[in-house]
């Protein structure tokens, strides 16, 4: 690796340690549902944005709010500490679209016809 990559790659390892991660699979709902959630916590105080989502009465604000839950563990585990009023924010957050299933449905056909076929 060359030196300007390796200084690049330190100065991005540098910037993600002040950040603390957590990634939700799977959820069955759509993204454009989760993203109107997601748009209001964004840029909030995390114990705010867990007041907002729990009194949302959005569905997938339960989906949001378990998986803020577990980002703020994270910060929790690596810190040994807990987390104090105006410490954490909600600094990114984003909804990409997931595994889509693929639900085959066969095409049938039936033939009727007049005459004697014997």
């Amino acid at each position: 690796m060359g030196a300007r990559k390796r200084l690049a790659a330190e100065k991005i390892k540098a910037a993600n340690k002040t950040q603390y991660f957590a990634k939700l699979k799977g959820c069955p709902s759509s993204p454009r549902k989760m993203r109107y959630v997601v748009d209001m916590i964004r840029g909030m105080e995390v114990n705010r944005a867990l007041g907002v989502l729990r009194f949302s009465k959005k569905a997938a604000s339960e989906n949001v709010e378990k998986l803020l839950r577990s980002a703020i563990a994270n910060w929790e585990a690596k810190n040994d500490r807990k987390a104090e009023d105006g410490e954490l924010y909600v600094s990114r957050v984003f909804v990409d679209e997931g595994v889509t299933m693929k639900r085959m449905r066969p095409a049938t056909a039936a033939v009727v016809s007049e005459g004697d076929f014997s």
